[in-house]
């Protein structure tokens, strides 16, 4: 375990391969010993997934902490990420949050994952300590430890930040999928209780089996939920990530609404139905739709290198209504300082309800407001020597044309994003933790997305030169 390297909010391995009892007893150890150094006695909240042997795993955790000298809480039932976060922040005697999840990774997956105390992801500076205190073997024996409702009080927040009454006179009828994951049951019995019909699919089992989902709210994970609107007269379908964080959204014609077209959706029923007011932070690989949103709706945008840490940054300098990245997850200040899917779920309830309106008419005004746009993200492995030399190379990369246009700007600022006269935009960033290259790309069309997504792949495998010859799909 010494050379153990945690990603942006703690570790995930495969159980086949290095996912044991002894790393989480070791990654817990090296928390443990973080935070009772600056907090000894101060109460870290324990949660966990749905996965199998979670809840051991986070037994593990607990007493590991306790052994510390922490007072350790452990959640009593599987719970979404967002509760733990919340309840942390809302405990002026906590200083930490730990989740037992795999997030939205496939089931054969599992981690450890950080949450600080007002319930953000933690630092790179956190991150970097808590590597350097990971023991070669686990040497702390358990400690008796406590264990709490955490999702009540959660869930009515959840409940008191929407319009329950208009939502109960709606009389909604709506798909759950929660994709196996911690939102299994959660999310359904909160819209149940609100006064809507729900159909829940792939309700987590007791065995925590994922049957070779990865609970991950897109295509084609969503097809299930797709299905199941379109056999029924539901009005829509959500779809939650593994841990609870990010959603996704079906209209009643079945349709996905991918992100780009649900974040604008949240973001002007908070800023119109709400009268929620200040900046929009978002990711540059966000789409263009949320920046024409937000100058619509007279919200300043602030842009950020890809990253949620970099999103959390901006919004403790306040006036943020609220911070989005290109994956759908959104967060909203007031709320948490994180993302929380079942909060967004909420919202567009809240906004079918007070507007009358579905999601395919709301998507539908939408884009007859903003214009149309195609988004689509494309991962490319190479060499990880190609890999260096993108990063090295792409800071001085300026094509003066790509398909036919001249880009209008470009930046460097996390890896190389050109925007051209009609709104479309490509971005080529190489991954900081896998050997691939991300390129996206969006346009008013299918086409038009899918020539600049070719031409930036065919950029990165010619070493950031751009070529006359376009790439095939990937």
């Amino acid at each position: 375990m010494s050379a153990v390297r945690f990603g942006s909010d703690g570790w995930v391995g495969r159980f086949e391969e290095d996912f044991s009892d002894e790393a989480v007893r070791s990654i817990a150890e090296s928390l443990g010993l973080l935070l009772s150094e600056e907090a000894e006695g101060s109460t870290v909240y324990v949660g966990y997934d749905t996965r199998r042997g979670a809840r051991r795993h986070a037994e593990l955790v607990a007493g590991c902490l306790a052994a510390s000298g922490l007072r350790a809480v452990l959640s009593q039932d599987p719970c979404p990420t967002p509760a733990v976060g919340w309840t942390v922040a809302r405990d002026d005697d906590a200083c930490a949050g730990v989740v037992v999840t795999a997030s939205n990774r496939p089931g054969d997956c599992q981690g450890v994952l950080f949450r600080m105390q007002d319930g953000s992801r933690p630092t790179g500076d956190v991150i970097r300590r808590l590597e350097d205190l990971v023991p070669g073997e686990p040497s702390l024996e358990s400690a008796p430890f406590e264990t709490c409702d955490l999702m009540a009080p959660y869930l009515a927040a959840l409940a008191e930040a929407v319009d329950a009454d208009a939502i109960r006179a709606a009389g909604l009828r709506v798909v759950v999928d929660p994709l196996y994951g911690a939102g299994s049951g959660w999310l359904a019995g909160l819209l149940r209780d609100l006064g809507c019909e729900v159909d829940e699919i792939h309700a987590a089992e007791a065995d925590g089996d994922y049957h070779g989902f990865s609970p991950d709210p897109c295509e084609p994970w969503v097809d299930g939920c797709q299905q199941r609107v379109r056999s029924t007269d539901a009005c829509a379908g959500f779809v939650l990530d593994g841990d609870g964080d990010r959603s996704g959204a079906i209209d009643a014609d079945g349709a996905f609404l991918a992100p780009a077209r649900m974040v604008p959706l949240v973001l002007r029923h908070l800023v119109e139905g709400r009268g929620a007011a200040g900046r929009v932070v978002a990711t540059v690989s966000s789409s263009a739709l949320v920046r024409r949103m937000a100058e619509r709706l007279g919200c300043p945008l602030t842009v950020v290198p890809i990253g949620f840490r970099n999103i959390y940054e901006e919004m403790c300098g306040g006036d943020v209504v609220c911070g989005v990245e290109e994956y759908g997850g959104v967060a909203i200040p007031d709320h948490l300082m994180e993302r929380d899917g079942l909060l967004s779920v909420l919202l567009l309830v809240e906004l079918m309800a007070t507007t009358g309106k579905s999601l395919a008419e709301l998507v539908a005004e939408t884009e007859a407001e903003l214009g149309r746009m195609e988004y689509r993200r494309v991962d490319i492995r190479i060499e990880v020597g190609t890999i260096q030399s993108l990063r090295n190379v792409l800071p001085g990369v300026n094509p003066p044309e790509v398909c036919g246009m001249v880009p209008e700007a470009v930046s460097h600022v996390d890896g190389l994003y050109l925007r051209f006269g009609d709104g479309s935009w490509m971005l080529m960033r190489p991954s900081r933790t896998e050997p691939v290259v991300r390129v996206y790309g969006e346009a008013p069309t299918v086409a038009a997305r899918d020539a600049l997504v070719s031409a930036g792949c065919a950029i990165c495998r010619a070493g950031g030169m751009p070529e006359d010859e376009e790439e095939s799909d990937e």
